[in-house]
């Protein structure tokens, strides 16, 4: 009883160890640098747009709605996707996209490993590309270019391919922090999209780089929300959180309909008999043309989404987002160029809100688009957390949470239902992988060694005759042979394994002295399982091993046999999962004291 007690004191809630210390240390530092690479970033993307639109040198962010370039304006985004095109092809193509499928992409399949020259030519040429009027947000460049500093960092230091991941993902979330003063939500999109893992060992070091960028924010680029508004109030009536569940199916239907043109546009532009490098430059004729029509739909647009959350935007303000902004995003999205997401998703969100709010019931200025654009986030990018804390910590109304909720919660589940893959995910489906977002505990976890062993097995006996040898290697038709044999004494303690391919080997070539030569084949140090062992602990050790079939034994110096395990039981946990998922049973019945019909013949009476 006290080995066994002793032995489920060791099995903790996580597996963290000292070592998340040094990690963390490394992310507070990665935190720090990331705020002033948004600095960076936002001074360069203000610097371009005074550059192309305004002829002058400023690194003030300003709107390129207000040029006085006239018909000129098709020009300049043509130009700045040329430039994109050059740097992608002659430098790196990484730069292309909007940034956070790449830096998945460099989780999975890279080793968590970004080559130093994209951390320079990403934030460029999102720079550019934003500058020169690209419908984009600094966010996504910003999410990789942190990640590629966090990676860069990670890179020179002793670390595992885990490590790095986790600094990586820290470099990620402290740009975002640092770009939106978001700290929270951006914990959740390292943990919804990012880390593919919920444990302390990440999630520590990862919050830390997050709070040292928002920290450190407030003395580079001030203090958020960066859109405020006028706080709703806390309670909304039936009629509201109905009109709530009519915003989560229209953001998720806007949700549908972005992705599919999104990937619409770059198919078309797969079909095209020229080199990718033009792409962007013939997408920067579509933006040149809606910049001209509509130029509100031209950069980041950060002025527009305060005009749609403060509740003063027009109609036209509304249609043009809606109509021109989404055309040119989805087309220019889709021609390879360089850009961000969640700024163009929160326009075009808010302008949803915006034409709800004049049929909705009235909840105050700014609610319906406030509403929308979570859930557009929700919806698009399949990441309900961080949909519902990113609006809350970009507006502080904390009034917001209850509507949020149930807005985001039915775009998320509407596209999960309608879409295989979100606008994320589908760039990397692209490529060749698959990628499932899904976070369970592993079956493995939750069962023991003693549940999936077989105890009906042939252990031989040290001395075992050659007529015994024989016969252990006779195949049951219900259970197949037996590959492994543990030898024991009389007491059943085990002194060693055998394998079969050994013992039929003994029994062909040594059928007068089977029992010494039993003796030369023994294995006496064999890898042992504990019947109170959880089974991700053996499949652990059978990799490590390569082994995959322990004998199981008692805990103790006895080493008393209970039975064996392979690889093939392991296979049990699976099949109980999906047992559980699959099987439907009712649990309770509904049971009458007396049958309907009796009671009736008994009333006629």
């Amino acid at each position: 009883m006290r080995e066994r007690q002793s032995v489920f004191s060791e099995l903790g809630d996580f597996t963290a160890t000292p070592r998340v210390l040094t990690i963390s240390a490394l992310a507070v530092g990665i935190g720090f640098v990331a705020s002033y690479v948004a600095l960076a970033l936002l001074r360069l993307i203000g610097l371009f747009t005074n550059l192309f639109f305004y002829q002058r040198w400023s690194t003030e962010l300003v709107s390129p709605a207000g040029n006085t370039l006239g018909w000129m304006v098709l020009l300049v985004p043509v130009v700045g996707g040329i430039i994109i095109g050059l740097m992608a092809r002659y430098g790196s193509d990484r730069i292309r996209g909007h940034g956070i499928p790449e830096a998945i992409e460099a989780i999975l399949i890279n080793g968590s490993r970004v080559e130093p020259k994209v951390a320079v030519l990403k934030p460029i040429s999102a720079a550019i590309s934003i500058g020169s009027g690209g419908p984009f947000g600094a966010e996504g460049p910003i999410i990789l270019t942190g990640g590629a500093i966090g990676s860069l960092i990670a890179q020179f230091f002793h670390l595992t391919s885990a490590e790095r991941k986790t600094l990586l993902v820290a470099g990620a979330a402290a740009g975002m922090s640092a770009t939106f003063a978001a700290p929270v939500a951006s914990v959740l999109l390292a943990v919804e999209l990012l880390l593919f893992e919920w444990k302390p060992r990440s999630m520590v070091p990862v919050a830390l780089a997050s709070a040292t960028a928002a920290a450190s924010r407030r003395y580079v680029l001030g203090l958020g929300p960066i859109f405020p508004v006028t706080p709703h109030p806390i309670y909304i009536g039936p009629e509201g959180l109905a009109a709530c569940v009519a915003a989560g199916v229209l953001a998720g239907v806007l949700s549908v309909l972005l992705t599919q043109a999104v990937y619409a546009a770059e198919d078309g532009f797969m079909k095209l008999p020229i080199h990718w490098m033009w792409w962007p430059a013939i997408g920067g004729v579509v933006i040149g043309a809606g910049g001209l029509i509509f130029p509100q739909a031209l950069g980041v647009g950060y002025d527009t989404i305060a005009s749609l959350l403060q509740g003063t935007a027009t109609t036209r303000m509304i249609v043009g987002v809606l109509v021109v902004k989404s055309i040119i995003w989805s087309f220019s999205l889709g021609s390879g160029t360089s850009g961000g997401v969640l700024a163009p998703l929160l326009m075009m969100g808010g302008a949803l809100g915006g034409l709800e709010a004049m049929v909705f019931p009235a909840e105050g200025a700014g609610f319906w688009p406030l509403v929308s654009m979570g859930a557009i986030l929700g919806g698009t990018m399949r990441s309900p957390f961080t949909g519902v804390v990113f609006a809350l910590e970009l507006t502080h109304d904390v009034n917001m949470l209850l509507p949020l909720l149930v807005a985001v919660t039915i775009a998320h589940g509407f596209t999960v239902l309608v879409l295989e893959r979100s606008i994320l995910t589908e760039k990397v489906a692209r490529r060749g992988y698959h990628l499932s977002r899904e976070y369970s505990v592993d079956p493995l976890e939750i069962l023991f060694t003693r549940e999936v062993m077989r105890s009906n097995i042939v252990a031989l006996p040290a001395g075992a005759p050659y007529d015994t040898l024989v016969e252990s290697l006779r195949v049951d038709p219900a259970k197949g042979p037996q590959h492994l044999y543990p030898v024991v004494d009389g007491d059943l303690q085990v002194i060693g394994v055998v394998t079969r391919m050994d013992l039929q080997r003994l029994v062909e070539m040594a059928p007068g002295n089977a029992v010494r030569q039993l003796a030369e084949v023994l294995r006496t140090e064999p890898i042992f399982a504990h019947p109170d062992e959880p089974l991700r602990v053996i499949v652990h050790r059978m990799a490590d091993t390569g082994l995959t079939r322990f004998p199981v034994v008692e805990r103790g110096d006895g080493r008393r046999l209970l039975g064996m395990i392979a690889l093939d039981d392991l296979l049990k946990a699976r099949v109980r999962s999906l047992e559980a998922e699959r099987r439907r049973e009712r649990v309770l019945r509904v049971r009458f004291p007396f049958a309907f019909g009796s009671r009736a013949a008994e009333t006629e009476r």
